[in-house]
């Protein structure tokens, strides 16, 4: 420390450290106080008895090796035989990065799902939990014969699905790689053999997004939830197109709010027909 920060800044006393801190022994001033640990979290879950030490970055679901991989960096102040050496070296890192087919088949497949998240506008979450639900399908043996273009898309509809992120088939479709038939033998294979828990769509779940779309007002949007949740709870909903209940209950609010809003814009945002809107605005006014 140097001689100016060994004087105190308001009386010019000397300073003394204890622990944490560095307080004036004049005036009692705290000049800093550092609470920085760089040590180990010695604070584990998994491996309590014989390795509680915890340090490092957590795992990433959406890599094949979890992101625990290393690379060789770049640098622009290496010249010569030391250059080309670190070139060829790192090209050798990549190929030994991918040792089994598996995990070529999981760099690929991760790939398509990072890419549908962002193309999706869906949050961080979801594409992780594609990932592990995609690592789960490879473990129980369900791509054998069948596209793994279809399984990204599968996996990120599936876990749209769970945790209530409206999204529908033909959005996944019009934006993944797979066909829809594809597609939806991937996902059938998933809801047979994982047990996926899906569920059915609530309508409600596409309202706010379908709201943001067709610029509607905060109240237009709440009327048309509790249209969207009356025709749930009555079983009226049972057997229609949620992404059409959601679109005709919007249509439905406006109408009784004022608003301008026509069947076709309502049924274009929704990609279903006019018809399906007009049948459940019926519903509702009955």
């Amino acid at each position: 420390m140097s001689q100016a920060r060994m004087e105190c800044p308001e009386c010019s006393g000397r300073l003394n450290t204890e622990g944490t801190e560095t307080v004036c022994g004049q005036c009692g001033l705290v000049v800093d106080e550092y609470r920085i640990d760089h040590g180990p979290e010695w604070r584990s879950f998994a491996d309590d008895d014989t390795n509680p030490e915890r340090t490092g970055a957590p795992l990433v679901q959406s890599r094949h090796d979890r992101g625990l991989s290393t690379d060789i960096g770049r640098s622009t102040r290496v010249k010569g035989r030391k250059r080309r050496r670190l070139s060829r070296m790192r090209t050798q890192h990549n190929r030994a990065q991918i040792s089994t087919k598996r995990e070529r088949n999981q760099v690929y497949a991760f790939t398509e799902i990072r890419r549908l998240v962002g193309a999706l506008s869906l949050p961080t979450h979801v594409r992780e939990s594609a990932c592990s639900l995609f690592r789960s399908a490879q473990e129980a043996d369900l791509l054998r014969g069948r596209s793994l273009e279809g399984f990204a898309s599968a996996t990120v509809y599936a876990t749209c699905r769970v945790c209530s992120v409206s999204r529908t088939v033909e959005e996944v479709v019009d934006a993944a790689k797979a066909t829809e038939d594809e597609h939806r033998a991937a996902y059938r294979a998933l809801n047979r053999e994982l047990d996926v828990a899906t569920g059915p769509i609530h309508p409600v779940e596409y309202v706010p997004r379908y709201a943001s779309e067709l610029d509607v007002s905060e109240s237009v949007r709440r009327r048309a939830e509790e249209h969207a949740r009356r025709l749930r709870e009555s079983g009226d909903a049972a057997g229609r197109n949620p992404s059409g209940v959601a679109a005709a209950c919007l249509y439905t609010a406006a109408r009784e709010a004022g608003a301008s809003l026509t069947q076709q814009a309502a049924a274009d945002v929704a990609d279903v027909t006019p018809v399906t809107v007009r049948n459940t605005y019926r519903l509702l006014q009955d």
